[in-house]
């Protein structure tokens, strides 16, 4: 079954053509996808096989897999790909992951052309628009124990020479930024090492590179000629003061208040766009909290003291039923250092945005994600993808806007925006910046069903690749989404 909504005129909608199936649940076997338009195929980031998959569109309707490349030849895993050109950029991770990563490319044709050693745990791979060089996010994650944090860095990868040039942190002054740049690191931890790129999107002309920060809440711009940092900018709070917003999993139902909660955006996926001789970049605002055996920032709102003073009905706000169960960060909120909090700041907008990349904030679409769900799919509302997890992701950062796509169709800019755990991709206009509009929401979802038993259709898109129509096998523009959780890759029709 197809859920599907749209509100803005002459909308487009999104259309299931067909599913590949791992038929591995949990187990990340389809988790990031590129697409190659020569070759009408489709790459996957399969983490169950530690494999890129390679997956043949020229017939849509019948996806059919026709290889893999096996990472396992090059390190531990393989965390993002792209593809350009006749080139397959893979990066990849080694084991411990807190040591050099590589970036590997492929042509397309299967063969080898070569790896570089590039920084830690290389997370996210990006091709720039011209295919001269591709950019890597190196997250720099810490081992649980906390003994060993490598430092997160960028590397600017030439293509097909591998020559690499890096960007690092070191320069970034945290205290400039303010108490929007969120640093949740143990005593001792430098900034270069607390900061961690996740994700990589490059502009049209090749130019300049975004980078998320997640964790920080932050954006980095790259001039990618270069290879500097030009500039890192902050990404604000989600004041829940202003938006309704449902914050509790044992509250019996959809209850969506205004609560005294800034909670940090934290990005996870970006893409970026330009218009009108502006640079853009769109932000899926997941969240993400540190959370290790040897360090955690994280706890519940229930388990904190609250300042008498800035909240005096704290007693109300614990309640399990109200705030008690939300995820907090003890990373900040003491302002005056006095042992309880002043403030709350939760993870994740339940969000997506648009920034320039001046840093200025030109759209947030608030909490407008949660009030489709709650109109379109009220029995899986804040879910993990079927209703026998009604309301559980409430108190841990709702819907989780995670995967996301740009694309061009009938001269209009749009945003599809998957969303991790309630699952399906919300599709937005973008084509006016300041005034993104809400245009359909289909989810290929099986409410009936059992996520565990795979009987629930999609569950989990963590990437989306668009296909416009000029490169499509059918000539008709479409998106394909990788689904973590449920292991599948389903390609929509974009009509």
């Amino acid at each position: 079954m197809t859920l599907s909504l749209a509100s803005h005129a002459a909308a487009l909608t999104l259309e299931p053509i067909s599913s590949y199936e791992t038929k591995t649940f949990d187990e990340g076997a389809a988790e990031v996808v590129s697409y190659d338009k020569a070759g009408k195929r489709l790459y996957v980031v399969n983490g169950a096989d530690k494999s890129i998959d390679i997956l043949d569109i020229s017939n849509p309707s019948v996806i059919k897999k026709t290889g893999a490349i096996d990472v396992t030849k090059h390190g531990h895993g393989a965390n993002s790909v792209s593809v350009h050109g006749g080139y397959v950029a893979i990066a990849v991770e080694v084991k411990p992951k807190q040591d050099a990563g590589k970036l590997v490319l492929y042509k397309t044709d299967g063969t080898l052309v070569g790896e570089v050693t590039i920084g830690a745990l290389p997370d996210s791979v990006a091709f720039a628009p011209n295919g001269e060089f591709v950019v890597v996010a190196n997250e720099g994650e810490p081992s649980s124990d906390y003994k060993t944090d490598p430092e997160g860095t960028v590397s600017i990868v030439s293509i097909p020479s591998l020559e690499v040039k890096t960007v690092s942190f070191d320069n970034v002054n945290a205290d400039l930024l303010g108490v929007e740049f969120h640093t949740p690191s143990p005593e001792g931890i430098s900034i270069a090492q607390d900061i961690e790129p996740e994700y990589v999107a490059i502009t049209p002309d090749s130019e300049t590179a975004f980078v998320s920060l997640q964790e920080n809440n932050a954006m980095a711009v790259v001039d990618t000629a270069s290879g500097t940092l030009k500039n890192v900018f902050t990404l604000g709070f989600q004041d829940y003061s202003k938006h309704l917003v449902d914050l509790s999993d044992k509250d019996g139902g959809i209850n969506r208040k205004n609560w005294p909660v800034l909670s940090m955006r934290m990005p996870d996926t970006i893409q970026a766009f330009a218009k009108d001789g502006i640079n853009y970049v769109v932000m899926a605002n997941e969240g993400d909290s540190r959370d290790y055996d040897g360090y955690s920032e994280e706890t519940r709102l229930g388990k904190v003291k609250l300042d008498e003073k800035a909240f005096p009905n704290a007693a109300e706000l614990q309640d399990e039923k109200n705030l008690g169960r939300l995820k907090i960060t003890t990373a900040k909120g003491d302002t005056d250092g006095d042992g309880d909090f002043d403030a709350i700041y939760g993870y994740g907008g339940r969000s997506f945005s648009i920034f320039n990349e001046m840093g200025e904030m030109v759209f947030d679409s608030g909490t407008e994600i949660e009030a489709k769900l709650a109109e379109l799919m009220p029995t899986a509302f804040n879910s993990q993808g079927a209703n026998e997890s009604f309301d559980n992701r409430s108190d841990d950062k709702g819907a989780e806007p995670e995967a996301l796509a740009l694309g061009m169709v009938g001269g209009k800019h749009y945003a599809f925006i998957g969303l991790e755990r309630t699952g399906g991709v919300m599709v937005y206009d973008i084509t006016d910046p300041a005034n993104a509009a809400f245009v359909t929401y289909a989810n290929n979802v099986k409410l009936d069903g059992s996520a565990e038993k795979m009987t629930a259709g999609d569950i989990a898109p963590e990437g989306i690749a668009f296909i416009a129509a000029k490169d499509s096998p059918n000539g008709e523009a479409m998106i394909a989404v990788a689904n973590e959780v449920s292991g599948s890759t389903t390609l929509y029709a974009v009509k």
